[in-house]
């Protein structure tokens, strides 16, 4: 069984991202998995960071963070980012020297080494647009800046992302599917 942390990104309780989260973890209990949920909204997460040193919350998490086997993040993509208090909790939790650092190689030139190589992650991420706009006139850029840019920087590098398209304007059967395949990517964690 596995050990699950789980961080949402979405204002609206009636949301298809809500639904999301809601389906994740009934499944997950189901299965037996064990879900350390955070609504980043809900709990007013500050997401603001000014180089100061991380303060009580941001210690938790990662705490909480290091007793887990999976981190799951799920919100929306606005503007080729998630929201910006999932932003900043990406800036102030998985921040240097904690999630990763630097090894020089000359100069000013180096690599990240990631501390939680341990871990997987699973990103859910819906989008208003169709597909095709996406992955042609944006290039992924969503995908390959938080697989990359993030969870790479951090050393984990079993992530499943799970996109789901053009949501304010599929049918209800169509959500239906996708909320299927959030039971199925649980089923295979």
């Amino acid at each position: 069984m596995k050990k699950i942390f789980l961080i949402y990104g979405h204002y609206d309780e009636k949301s298809f991202n809500a639904a999301i989260r809601n389906t994740f973890i009934d499944r997950a209990k189901e299965k037996g998995h064990t879900v350390d949920s955070v609504d980043l909204y809900k709990e007013k997460f500050d997401p603001v960071f000014a180089g100061e040193e991380p303060d009580e919350i941001v210690l938790d998490h990662r705490k909480r963070i290091e007793a887990c086997d999976t981190i799951v993040l799920i919100a929306p993509i606005w503007n080729f980012r998630m929201p910006a208090i999932v932003e900043g909790w990406i800036d102030k939790v998985l921040s240097p020297p904690w999630a990763f650092r630097f090894k020089q190689l000359v100069g000013n030139y180096g690599y990240p080494i990631g501390n939680l190589g341990n871990k997987k992650a699973i990103i859910f991420c819906t989008y208003g647009s169709p597909r095709l706009a996406i992955t042609t006139f944006f290039l992924n850029l969503p995908i390959r800046r938080l697989k990359r840019g993030v969870f790479h920087m951090c050393g984990i590098y079993n992530i499943n992302y799970r996109r789901y398209f053009a949501v304010p304007f599929v049918s209800d059967s169509k959500r239906q599917k996708f909320l299927k395949d959030v039971k199925n990517t649980v089923d295979n964690i």
